[in-house]
């Protein structure tokens, strides 16, 4: 059940690797040349969250974005292309531990979702970013395929832009 994908161009500096490890669960890997502090920062603040989360490619925005960040707080995402077509994602998260770690319940569609859990692993300055989603069932993560996954390797290409803002503003 080891199906991985690199998705960069070859001549990317940080690759985003995909891979669906069991029958429920798909990891998502990606360096990042900032500290972990800041990467954390990144997933945590509206303000910033904002700026990279959605793929520019789909010609949608992220139109509201509230984050409680402790554990029992609600977050709650909304997209669309315009105000009277948007999606919502929202959840609670279980688990915060700045700057290493985040879990958070996916609560959209009146089903149970994917647990998330993210861990930001910091050595030398740079951050290995690992993001685990683990589904309920097989069929839920084959009916999800890896549509969100694959789009992370934009995302992460736009949370590097950001990142490279966030450390010039941080040496300051």
């Amino acid at each position: 059940m080891d199906a991985r994908r690199e998705s960069e161009p070859t001549g990317m500096k940080n690759r985003t690797t995909v891979e669906r490890t069991s029958d429920r669960e798909l990891v998502v890997t990606r360096a990042f040349d900032a500290p972990a502090r800041i990467v954390f920062e990144a997933w945590t603040t509206p303000e910033l969250f904002m700026q990279w989360w959605v793929p520019k490619s789909m010609g949608m925005v992220l139109r509201s974005c509230e984050m409680d960040v402790r554990v029992g707080g609600k977050y709650r995402l909304v997209f669309g292309e315009d105000p009277s077509s948007t999606a919502e994602f929202f959840g609670e998260y279980r688990e915060v531990i700045p700057p290493s770690r985040l879990v958070w319940t996916n609560e959209e569609g009146g089903e149970t979702g994917p647990i998330t859990t993210v861990t930001f692993e910091e050595k030398d300055g740079k951050t290995l970013l690992t993001l685990h989603e683990l589904h309920p069932s097989k069929e839920a993560l084959d009916a999800a395929g890896t549509g969100a996954a694959d789009a992370l390797v934009e995302t992460f290409g736009q949370l590097d832009e950001l990142l490279v803002t966030l450390g010039a503003n941080a040496e300051r």
